[in-house]
């Protein structure tokens, strides 16, 4: 099974959180982007499973958006 989970940055709360149709339930989040990542390793492959009564492996794409201003000096 191959699922997409979307990694983005929350500035006002400065952490980063995920997204994801493909995993039902998926809902983590971390200050620490590569922390993040491992969590949801562990997670989706139980998460598939309660959910969706998927027991085989699981290939995880992620994407990762993060939104800043730049201005000129």
């Amino acid at each position: 099974m191959n699922c997409i989970v979307n990694i983005i940055w929350d500035d006002e709360a400065e952490i980063w959180y995920t997204e994801s149709v493909d995993i039902p339930g998926l809902v983590l989040h971390s200050t620490s982007f590569d922390i993040l990542v491992e969590r949801v390793r562990i997670a989706a492959p139980e998460l598939l499973e309660e959910n969706l009564n998927h027991t085989g492996p699981v290939f995880i794409s992620f994407t990762a958006q993060r939104s800043i201003e730049a201005i000129a000096v």
